[in-house]
């Protein structure tokens, strides 16, 4: 099993940007209804990506700066970043085929 990591302001950079690989960060909240959705689809990814793909999660409540600093406005968010450097963004629920739709062009 795939282990998905809970990030914090302190460890987002070491975790995320200067990762080698592709990095799948799910920004939300514990009283998000929609987020609470979207967990069993990025558990799916998680498992069908493996190591090829990191996928992390940070609560916004808790983890202010860096949430400002990308500018996530509302959650669920996906942000996928690449060599440290975010590619794309997914505001809201979606389901999985249109998520790895968006998703899929910027993977390995």
């Amino acid at each position: 099993m795939v282990e998905i990591l809970d990030l914090n302001d302190e460890t987002f950079e070491a975790e995320v940007l200067h990762e080698s690989r592709p990095v799948l960060v799910d920004f939300g909240a514990e009283w998000c209804k929609p987020c609470k959705q979207l967990d069993p689809i990025v558990e799916e990814l998680a498992q069908e990506w493996g190591s090829s793909v990191k996928i992390v999660k940070l609560d916004i409540d808790e983890n202010v700066s860096t949430t400002m600093k990308f500018s996530v406005m509302g959650v669920p968010t996906l942000m996928l970043f690449v060599q440290g450097e975010p590619v794309e963004r997914l505001k809201g629920f979606l389901p999985k085929q249109k998520i790895l739709a968006k998703l899929s062009p910027h993977l390995p």
